[in-house]
């Protein structure tokens, strides 16, 4: 019996007998899709390899052009880091050559190629991710109001401007207005959020990606999947509940483009509900007036007003309450972190 035992092949092309690397896996997998515009991509290997092997001319990641980025090796899997988000909605080819070679000089015998599907882009509020409220001229409240695992700030209005505080509290966060002399460097950092907040405002208001829905009035009683949706006046949810529907995508990303009011009314609805694996992390409610969040509903997502924002009694929200330039008024409410 004749026994044939195939090879690898080094530099020199020189046949020796051993295992051949190959590709165990990859992160995104091939054909994903939804893939997080921050996501490290990893590719995992049968066997240790040469990390003096893995770089941007071996390891390639390509949307609409070459992504730039940084490498690093650990055991038997490879990292790429971009080196900004990659863009949203955009399918992206990774290639990993027959250069990358094991840690005795076998190489990988044949390019391994996958392909993987970007998600939609949530707008980044940065540094005012720390804010639960932030508001520009006032913050008021009345009743036992908790804000939990957030700051609340105030700029360009100063600290004599936040009333209610007690009764209300902040739950492992502070309070910060535009004149604290302590700590140092209140003042900038209020006034870097709020630049924050306006970029991510601006994004919001203009993004196209995946092509916006129209919707108008009342959305009481609809489930709506993620996207953008456009509407041209007031924006209600009164009659009914808005389901947010993500479809087993955790990464889903809704954006409200909303040229006048945002207004929930409880009684018979009113409420805003995640299902499918939706985060309240991934909702955004772009408000080019003001907002007001009903009596005794449930409110889920990141508001960006323009002006001011009005919680009314009794009502809850996971997310955040951001108004640039007017004021914020609540009355016994609960404020979580998305």
């Amino acid at each position: 019996m004749v026994v044939l035992i195939t090879g690898c092949q080094k530099d020199d092309f020189k046949e020796i007998i051993g295992v051949c690397p190959v590709v165990l896996s990859t992160s995104p997998e091939n054909g994903a899709t939804g893939v997080p515009l921050d996501k490290v991509i990893t590719v995992t290997f049968n066997e240790r390899m040469n990390p003096a092997t893995i770089n941007q001319a071996s390891f390639t990641l390509v949307g609409t052009s070459l992504v730039s980025g940084t490498f690093s090796y650990n055991d038997s899997t490879a990292f790429f880091i971009p080196s900004g988000s990659l863009t949203s909605n955009t399918t992206y080819t990774g290639t990993v050559t027959t250069s990358v070679k094991d840690a005795t000089g076998n190489a990988l015998q044949t390019d391994y190629v996958w392909t993987f599907v970007t998600g939609a882009a949530g707008a980044d509020l940065k540094t005012a991710a720390q804010f639960g409220v932030i508001a520009g001229t006032s913050i008021n409240n009345l009743g036992f109001s908790e804000i939990r695992n957030m700051d609340v700030g105030l700029s360009p209005g100063l600290h004599a401007a936040i009333t209610g505080f007690p009764p209300g509290i902040v739950v492992n966060g502070s309070i910060y207005a535009s004149d604290d002399v302590l700590p140092v460097g209140v003042a900038a950092m209020l006034a870097e959020a709020k630049k924050d907040l306006a970029d991510a405002y601006l994004f919001a208001e203009v993004a196209t990606s995946p092509s916006s829905a129209i919707i108008s009035g009342d959305q009481g009683g609809r489930t709506l999947t993620p996207g953008i949706y456009k509407s041209s006046s007031t924006l209600l949810v009164q009659t009914g509940n808005l389901t947010l529907d993500a479809r087993g995508d955790a990464n889903a990303v809704w954006i409200f483009q909303i040229a006048s009011n945002l207004t929930t009314v409880g009684g018979t609805g009113g409420n805003i509900i995640l299902t499918g694996g939706a985060q309240a992390k991934n909702v955004f409610w772009q408000t080019g007036v003001s907002a007001t969040i009903g009596t005794g509903t449930s409110f889920i997502g990141n508001v960006m007003a323009l002006n001011s924002i009005t919680v009314n009694p009794g009502a809850t929200v996971v997310g955040r309450l951001l108004a640039s330039n007017g004021s914020i008024s609540m009355s016994t409410n609960i404020v979580n972190k998305p």
